[in-house]
Order: C-alpha cells, then sequence, then structure tokens
C-alpha cells in the first residue's frame, strides 16, 4: 500500500524518464529502474550505457580538455570548474555486496549521493540541507550531460552547441532529475507511517509530560512542600539523561524496534504508578521512569526515522516528530481544565497508559531498521524484505541497489573505519581529536546549555504558579502560552528556510531577554501585572524561532554525517542535565528572589549573546559551488573508474570497501602480469597441442580421483 503525493510542476513525461531509464540497468533481464516507468531512448539527453560522463569519441572534442571552447567557458558552474583536465570519468558504477559491478542510473546516482551525504538522522530543520544537496547533484549532472550532449552534435555536425542552447539544456535536465529525487519525499509506504505513529506518539508524550505537572501543583496531595514537589518535577529531567545514555548502548546491540518497546513499556509502567499513586513519593518514582522513557525516545526516534526514511524525506519527519512535542505540552494544558480538580487529577496521569496501550497494539505491524539489520549482516534476508516493503520495491535488482546505498552511506559516516558500527566512545575521541572538530563541540554543547538555562522549561513546569496574583485566570494564561508554542514553532519552521542560523538565535536570545526584563519590571509594578501574559507569551516565541530548534538542527549542519548521531548523544545528555537544574531550582528561586526570579535567566541570555557574536560560526546551507566540489569528489573516488586510473590514488579512497579492494586486486593483478612478462615468465595461453591435450587429462583424472599421467 502506498500514497502518492503530487510532484512539481507537470513535464513532458518522455523526456523526464529519459534520467531514470539511462544505463545498462535498465536493460538487463527486464530490470526497470526504482520507478517502474516506460522505456526511452537513451540518446534522447545524451547519456549513454548508464554513462555519467562523457563517451570518447573518433572525432576530436575540445571537451577533451574540457577546457578549449568560450561556449564551456561561459558556464557559471560548468564541469570545467569540478574535473580537473585529463581526467574526465568514463563509467559510473556501484559495487554490489557479492562483489558484482552494475551501471548507476543517473537517478540511482544522485540518491546514492543523498545517502551518503544527508545523517541518517531526522531532525527538525533539515530539509533544506536536503534540497541544497540535490539541486547541487542535479547541477552536476546537467553540466555533464551538456557536455556529452555537445560532443554527439559536434560528431554529427561538426558544429559546438552554442552557450544558449547549453544554458537551456543544462536547466531542462537539472529541474527533471530534482523532480525525480524528491519523488522519495511524496512517496509513503504503509510501515514508514506506522514507525512514523508509534515514534511521533512516543514524542507526544514526551511534550505531554513535561507540562501535565504544571497545572497540579494546589490538586495533587494537598499539604506537599515545595521540595517534594520539585523534586516530582524535577525528577523527569533525572531520568532523561539515563535513558538518553541507556538508548545510545541498547539500540546498537539489540535493535531500534526493541528499543521502541522499552520506551512504549517505559511509559506504560511509569503511567500506572502515577494513576494509582498513593504519595508524592510514588509520583517522584514515576516521574524518574517517565523522565527515563522520554530521554530514551529523545535518543532513539530521530534515528530510527533516519534510516527508515530516505534521504529527502528526514526533515520532514524530524519536523513532525517535534510538532508532536509542542502538541504533547499544548494538550496537556486543554486537559487540565476539566481534570485538574482533586478528584479527578488521576486521569491526566492515565493518558500515559490509554496512549502506551495504543502504541503495544500497533506494535505488531512496526518494522526494524534495515540499516541495523545490514550492520549484524550484510547478507541478510530480513533486511531486504524489511526494504521491499518500506520503499514498495519488487524486483531483487532494485532492492539489491538499495541495499548497496545503506551499506555505503553507512561506510562513509562510519568514525574507526568500520561500517558495521561505529561505538559513540569512538566517534566521541575521533572528535576531541581534532581541534576544528572539538571547537564546533564546544559551540554545540554551549548552545544545548543556553536553551534550558535561558529558563524556558520553568514556564512549561511552573507558569501555573508564576501566574497567580498576576492574572486573573493562571490555567487559562498556561493555556494560551501552549497555543503560541505550537503557532511559533511553525514560524520557525518558515524562517529557516530563509535565515542564518546565528541572525535567528541573536533574535531569539535578545527578543527572550527583552521579555525577562519585562517580566521583572512587571513583577516590580513598573508596568501592568496583566502585561505579563503577553511577555511569557514573547518570551515563549523567541525561543521557538531560534534557541529552541537551531541548538539540534546546527548539530546536523556542522558536522559531518558520520559525527552526528555521537554529537547529538553528547547534547542530548547535557541538555537534561541542564533541564533538571532549572526544574529544581525556579520554585526556590521565585521563593528567595520574588520579582528578580528571572534575573538569572537574562545573565544567561546577555552571555548567550555574546558568545554567539563573538564564536558561532554560521551553518546555514553550503554553497552550490563547494556542495558540488563534495559530489565530484565522492564520485571521483567512489563510483568512477577512470580511463587512466592508478594505483596510487587508490590509498586516499573513502567510497565503498567492496569497491576499493577490487580496484586493488585488480591493479596487483596488473603489475604481478607485467612483472611476469619482464622476466618472460609469463603464460600467454600458448601450449603445444598435445601438452594441452595431457594437461586437460590430467586434470579431469585429479577431479574423479585418479592419479594424473606422469
Amino acid at each position: 500500500m502506498e500514497q502518492q503525493g503530487g510532484g512539481g510542476a507537470p513535464c513532458n513525461n518522455e523526456e523526464r524518464r529519459r534520467l531514470i531509464n539511462s544505463g545498462n540497468m535498465s536493460n538487463q533481464d527486464g530490470y526497470n529502474a526504482s520507478h517502474p516507468v516506460p522505456h526511452l531512448q537513451q540518446q534522447q539527453m545524451g547519456y549513454q550505457s548508464g554513462a555519467m560522463a562523457v563517451q570518447p569519441t573518433q572525432n576530436p572534442s575540445p571537451y577533451q580538455n574540457l577546457t578549449q571552447t568560450n561556449a564551456h567557458k561561459s558556464q557559471p558552474y560548468g564541469i570545467s570548474n569540478m574535473i580537473p583536465s585529463g581526467e574526465m570519468l568514463t563509467k559510473s558504477y556501484s559495487v554490489s555486496a557479492d562483489g558484482s559491478m552494475s551501471y548507476l542510473t543517473p537517478l540511482q546516482l544522485g540518491r546514492h549521493e543523498l545517502y551518503e551525504m544527508v545523517p541518517f538522522t531526522a531532525v527538525f530543520g533539515l530539509q533544506e540541507k536536503e534540497r541544497n544537496i540535490t539541486k547541487a547533484f542535479a547541477n552536476y549532472a546537467a553540466d555533464l550531460d551538456g557536455i556529452e550532449a555537445d560532443q554527439l552534435a559536434y560528431s554529427q555536425t561538426n558544429r559546438h552547441l552554442t552557450a544558449a542552447e547549453l544554458n537551456s539544456r543544462k536547466s531542462h535536465a537539472s529541474l527533471l532529475l530534482i523532480e525525480e529525487l524528491e519523488l522519495d519525499a511524496v512517496l509513503i509506504t504503509t510501515p514508514l507511517i506506522v514507525a512514523l505513529f508509534m515514534a511521533g506518539m512516543s514524542q507526544f508524550l514526551v511534550g505531554y509530560n513535561i507540562g501535565v505537572m504544571n497545572s497540579m501543583v494546589s490538586v495533587v496531595f494537598e499539604g506537599h512542600t515545595t521540595l517534594d514537589w520539585s523534586l516530582a518535577v524535577a525528577m523527569f529531567a533525572v531520568g532523561g539523561p539515563f535513558g538518553a545514555v541507556a538508548a545510545g548502548t541498547i539500540v546498537d546491540s539489540r535493535g531500534r524496534r526493541r528499543g521502541m518497546a522499552i520506551v512504549t513499556y517505559m511509559f506504560l509502567l511509569g503511567g500506572l504508578i502515577q494513576t494509582f499513586a498513593p504519595n508524592m513519593l510514588c509520583i517522584t518514582v514515576s516521574r524518574f521512569l517517565i523522565g527515563f522513557a522520554s530521554g530514551f525516545s529523545s535518543v532513539l526516534v530521530p534515528i530510527y526515522l533516519g534510516e527508515l526514511a530516505p534521504p529527502t524525506l528526514r526533515g520532514t519527519l524530524g519536523t513532525l516528530t517535534q510538532f508532536c512535542l509542542v502538541i504533547g505540552i499544548f494538550v496537556s494544558d486543554l486537559l487540565a481544565y476539566p481534570f485538574a480538580t482533586e478528584h479527578s487529577w488521576r486521569i491526566l496521569f492515565a493518558v500515559n497508559v490509554l496512549a502506551s496501550i495504543v502504541q503495544l497494539l500497533c506494535f505488531p505491524f512496526l518494522i526494524e531498521s534495515p540499516r541495523w539489520l545490514l550492520s549484524r549482516d550484510r547478507g541478510s534476508h530480513q533486511a531486504r524484505h524489511v526494504i521491499s516493503k518500506l520503499r514498495g520495491l519488487q524486483h531483487e535488482r532494485e532492492i539489491e541497489l538499495e541495499v548497496n546505498h545503506f551499506i555505503s552511506a553507512s561506510h562513509a559516516q562510519a568514525c574507526d573505519g568500520n561500517d558495521d558500527h561505529t561505538s559513540s566512545g569512538v566517534a566521541f575521541v575521533a572528535m576531541l581529536r581534532d581541534k576544528q572538530i572539538r571547537s564546533l563541540l564546544i559551540c554545540s554543547l554551549v548552545l544545548q546549555m543556553a536553551q534550558q538555562l535561558s529558563g524556558i522549561n520553568a514556564v512549561f513546569y511552573y507558569s501555573t504558579m508564576f501566574f497567580e496574583g498576576l492574572i486573573q485566570s493562571p490555567l487559562l494564561g498556561t493555556t494560551i502560552v501552549g497555543g503560541v508554542n505550537v503557532v511559533a514553532t511553525y514560524v520557525a519552521l518558515l524562517l529557516m528556510e530563509n535565515s542564518n542560523r546565528r541572525t535567528l538565535i541573536l533574535w531569539s536570545a535578545g527578543g527572550m531577554l527583552v521579555s525577562s526584563i519585562a517580566l521583572v519590571l512587571c513583577l516590580l509594578g513598573f508596568i501592568t501585572k496583566m502585561a505579563s501574559l503577553f511577555f511569557v507569551m514573547t518570551y515563549v516565541t523567541f525561543f521557538e524561532i531560534g534557541l529552541g530548534p537551531i541548538p539540534w538542527l546546527i548539530v546536523a549542519e556542522m558536522f559531518d554525517a558520520k559525527y552526528v548521531a555521537t554529537a547529538m548523544s553528547v547534547s542530548s545528555q547535557l541538555n537534561w542535565a541542564c533541564n533538571f537544574i532549572v526544574g529544581l531550582v525556579f520554585p526556590y528561586l521565585q521563593d528567595y528572589l520574588g520579582a528578580f526570579s528571572f534575573v538569572p535567566f537574562s545573565l544567561v541570555l546577555l552571555m548567550t549573546i555574546i558568545f554567539v557574536i563573538l564564536w558561532l560560526p554560521e551553518t546555514k546551507g553550503t554553497t552550490p559551488a563547494e556542495l558540488r566540489a563534495d559530489i565530484v569528489q565522492s564520485i571521483s573516488t567512489m563510483l568512477a573508474v577512470s580511463d587512466d586510473s592508478t594505483a596510487e590514488n587508490h590509498s586516499s579512497s573513502v567510497g565503498n570497501p567492496i569497491d576499493i579492494e577490487w580496484r586493488r586486486a585488480m591493479d596487483d593483478l596488473r603489475e604481478q602480469e607485467e612483472e611476469d612478462m619482464k622476466r618472460g615468465t609469463y603464460n600467454y595461453g600458448f601450449q603445444p597441442i598435445e601438452q594441452s591435450r595431457v594437461a586437460a587429462e590430467n586434470d579431469w583424472r585429479t577431479l574423479v580421483g585418479g592419479e594424473p599421467d606422469m
């Protein structure tokens, strides 16, 4: 079962499908490319036999030197700017897990590059990076297409294409390929929907439990002390780091699917203890268990969805799970209206139980991550079965091509040279040893501290308590803030499309700083107390457009794909630790500082602004030229074989390990043959007829168990 949405502007199907079906694979054994479409004439846009570069012709071509024609020089991002003279690639191929070689079409090669360059993590706001990579590869392929078309025209008419013709052809080819590469983003299968529902429900419960305690401070076990309640609230953040650490170990050893089972059962157990708790101690214990599940989920969900989703869909799924979290906070505020009473408060805790039961009913339909299965066994039949259902593939060659994408991308994103498994400890040590990466890691951790120590969870944990005495209905104020949080998350998604990360963080921290100062003035009586609701709303809004999502997004943008998972894990643990500090300390700040309770948060925001101005690098996107250079280098070292490739180039290759070993073996064999020729011992295959007959008979006798004739 598949659901397919609309694509881009309608194009001529015959021309569009040229990009998919050109190549040797489309003509072997009745095999169709990844999406079943009719075959076309391969010469329609210049690709011949699956080549992603120029095929040599008998007539001399100016593109053998890549710098000779003015028409080609006029291309701002022409192939001459990307591939050095004399290194034109002649074939694009993929080495399968069994060592066999097959040619890639432009579409398949583009998907291969996306798999390697987009991290296996579903992160809020990652869509821009996915689109930039897609556009860069499409421009690269269009450049190659224009060069080959020019060669074809020259061989037939002895005339090169004009600059206008080349530009028109490049633009059209690029748009067609972008449309096909982005088709994965609207092709959603049932197993992916089930996985998204399960992951989204887990994140919903994370958000729900962030806000559920906010409205019940005065109705749950009356007579509890400030310490009792602040411990119960903060214990959620104590369990979080333990869950985050456990997730890194368990999901690697036991699998992503079993990790989802652990999350579900922990939410169920914590919800049951909360619902039937006889005292505050039981609620405190249950909050630790639910915090453990939340920390576990915060690490598992991005990895699990990132490994299931195609590269062009990972940012979208990360965005959806972020919305599930903020909607969970909002729902906890809405349900507080009818149930935050002395007799009904247990119903609010029972939501965890009901949601977990729904997840358990869906669990039989949940699939394991194919990447994890392949990391345990590259020949896994279960992984291939999962991929066939996950991508809606039917033909064995389609499935094997997708398997190769997973294996190659896993190797490219490995930190210790072991593409089957890279431990977080090894990756973390590698990050610390590299001075530049270490500085980026410090920037990432500082932003995580700033996110929590800015005081945002003081609002989500204690806004009802804070609004008492300031506005007529504290519960209404809390609910309005929760609704604003959801809307601000959507606004942040729009802003991140067109704004620099540093700019957004500066606006975010600056707006929060002004709002916190205004709150202090409200509490001191310089501004009407009713305005405190407005300033809390602006405080939350500014948080969501910058300090909320960007510390997580910046990890995916700042680090190479192989470091993203480890950086996320370390950031998550520090984030939870700071979360605990705020949850535990804020009630005391309010008791001892009174109207100045937000002053410490203002100081943190001021230091954040200074840090961003002085040290934080900009991470939004990468220039088209830089992305194309990365793609060309990747294809040159991993997927392409040059006519004059040499063995010494292989030592620096970072591509498919099977690819590298295959080329090294061929080079070693050639060198051995050349040495035998020089010594005169090379066997050219010529033997006297009688001697050849006797050798054949001896081989036959040996096979059947007899003794050879002497």
